[in-house]
């Protein structure tokens, strides 16, 4: 049996190596700045001395260029949770409201997959229930990038969305919700117990198109833990294998957040960013009639280019929100 000191030696190394990352991860991008913001000066002294009007145009793209790596720089900076360099996982879940409800859910993983395309990420389904006539029921993604789950914390609640229902034949206004929840992505280091005698697997047909694999196949895997209750399941590989292995790796993740929450709890009561994820707490709205507007209901920022929003264009509600974490609550603002 291992020394346990060796183990300790074993993890405070791996720390030490994920800090030294996490700092170059920082220093590095300041140099480029740095170096940019040099190198536009000095073309700022040539213009100044010999007017030319290719060099300026050259400034002013420059100029704007480094103000956008700066604003991004600045919003990477309030990140300072633990976990938020981490990839994340996003599960999001139909409300009540049937087809509505989930078709405003795929409505929702759409969104957050083209925000994950802007910023250069990468998404993976790792679980997909369908809806019976439209939508779905529930996706687990896994968004692979430089602080995905920092970015994405702000993102955990209930979403509310109104509009007039295109399943509706009387064209008829609907409200309905969908809940999102993020979770780090654990490394594989780390060590999360899980005993064989806790679980329950379950194996079955996945569902869905798919042809004779589907129809012939039990291939899709749902591991439950029976200490906690929680449920991970995955569907999307051919192979019941890599399904176990995808669904083990989202139970740990879970498991992981859940102790992080433990901890936290005894350090401190739960500040208003950890409240309980119910359908009758609502963190934004959506609304597309009869005007359109979505309206952060925590930092009170209200966007009316409602389009814009669900084609991924959430940041600004990412950077009130992380803004907002820890100072006195916004007085509101309208974009």
């Amino acid at each position: 049996m291992a020394d346990p000191g060796f183990w300790s030696a074993q993890e405070r190394a791996r720390e030490v190596v994920q800090e030294v990352k996490t700092l170059k991860g920082w220093v590095d991008p300041y140099d480029r700045l740095v170096g940019r913001v040099a190198s536009a000066t000095e073309l700022a002294e040539l213009l100044a001395l010999e007017p030319d009007a290719e060099m300026e145009a050259e400034v002013v793209r420059e100029a704007k260029a480094i103000g956008e790596e700066t604003d991004a720089y600045r919003l990477r900076s309030l990140l300072q949770g633990r976990d938020d360099f981490r990839d994340a996982q996003v599960e999001i879940s139909a409300g009540a409201g049937g087809t509505e409800a989930q078709d405003w859910a795929q409505m929702l993983m759409r969104m957050y997959t083209r925000w994950a395309e802007r910023k250069g990420y990468t998404v993976d389904i790792l679980d997909l229930s369908e809806g019976e006539e439209a939508g779905i029921k529930g996706a687990v993604l896994e968004v692979k990038g430089e602080y995905a789950f920092g970015f994405l914390r702000p993102e955990t609640g209930v979403h509310r969305l109104v509009r007039i229902s295109p399943f509706d034949s009387q064209a008829r206004r609907h409200t309905s919700f969908a809940s999102v929840f993020v979770y780090p992505v654990v490394n594989e280091e780390i060590n999360i117990e899980v005993r064989d005698e806790d679980l329950k697997i379950d194996v079955y047909r996945a569902s869905g198109a798919g042809g004779q694999h589907v129809n012939k196949t039990s291939s899709a895997v749902r591991i439950t833990h029976l200490p906690t209750g929680i449920v991970c399941a995955s569907q999307q590989e051919r192979s019941q294998f890599k399904n176990k292995a995808t669904a083990m790796k989202m139970l740990k993740n879970r498991l992981y957040n859940l102790e992080a929450e433990k901890q936290a709890a005894a350090k401190a009561a739960l500040d208003a960013t950890k409240q309980d994820v119910s359908f009758g707490s609502q963190i934004r709205s959506y609304v597309f009639q009869p005007y359109t507007m979505v309206n952060d209901h925590r930092t009170e920022l209200k966007i009316t280019d409602v389009q814009k929003v669900m084609d991924g264009a959430i940041d600004p509600f990412i950077e009130a929100y992380l803004k907002q974490s820890g100072a006195p609550p916004a007085t509101g603002e309208t974009v």
